[in-house]
């Protein structure tokens, strides 16, 4: 185990300084990540001006808040681990992996949080700028926001083991074209990421407790956020140890059935 985490770590260095080497294409492909949250904060401050000024407890500059934290916690999250596992596994380029001593998730931990740390380097700062444009109202509390790093932490790694357990559905089939778009559309919607849940149906919310993607995205920016009690930030964090737990197991499963049917000539 010792050894795996070495290796994990000199990994994410050379993937650090690998993705430093291209400090314009990375900035160039950051601009979507910010473009979209910045529309939505944009979008709902501006329905609730048009009403009451307020929308389930969010006022303007709430929404603004809740979309620069979204921002900063969907880009520490996320990872292109499917489409990399897909790839892999369609042309082969896995059986190099697999005579490794290293089990070949040390490669994709250590590409995802290179990748994550140099972005923030990148979306942190053009957060700061959005805060001064924007104006939004943040109820900073410091024991929410430790709780909130916490709880960010848990959530890419939920949405890590996750997304490469998807992954592995390319040994069974061919194209995950159709699996993508059904998960990331449900990450869409049921995360928070389009809308804050309190927005959505009392029935939808209660629905959502159940799966995993509000605890990938909404739960930590409404931590960080201040918005939870400490007795809901201590339940949800313990809801995110299980799902992490869960997600392990079901990527330790899949895995060892999955490399079973696996079969490449060259790569």
């Amino acid at each position: 185990m010792s050894t795996f985490f070495a290796v994990c770590l000199a990994r994410t260095k050379l993937q650090l300084l690998a993705n430093l080497q291209y400090p314009l294409g990375m900035a160039i492909w950051q601009v979507g990540v910010v473009l979209q949250p910045v529309i939505s904060l944009v979008v709902w401050s501006a329905v609730a001006r048009a009403g009451t000024g307020e929308i389930a407890g969010y006022r303007p500059t709430d929404f603004v808040a809740y979309f620069l934290m979204l921002m900063v916690v969907y880009r520490a999250t996320y990872t292109s681990v499917m489409y990399e596992i897909e790839w892999r596994i369609r042309r082969g380029d896995l059986s190099a992996l697999l005579l490794q001593p290293t089990h070949p998730i040390s490669v994709d931990i250590a590409h995802t949080v290179g990748a994550n740390l140099h972005a923030l380097l990148l979306i942190v700062p053009a957060a700061g700028v959005l805060t001064v444009i924007f104006q939004p109202t943040f109820h900073w509390l410091l024991w929410s926001i430790a709780a909130g790093v916490l709880a960010m932490i848990l959530a890419a790694g939920i949405r890590f083991l996750i997304e490469y357990t998807l992954g592995f559905a390319a040994f069974w089939i061919t194209r995950l074209g159709a699996i993508n778009g059904v998960y990331y559309a449900a990450l869409l919607f049921f995360s928070g990421q389009f809308v804050p849940l309190t927005l959505l149906p009392l029935w939808v919310q209660r629905v959502v407790a159940w799966l995993p993607f509000r605890w990938i995205l909404a739960f930590p920016v409404e931590l960080a956020l201040g918005k939870l009690t400490p007795g809901e930030a201590l339940q949800g964090l313990a809801v995110q140890v299980g799902w992490l737990a869960a997600s392990l197991v079901m990527m330790v499963w899949v895995w060892q059935r999955g490399v079973q049917r696996y079969g490449a000539v060259g790569g």
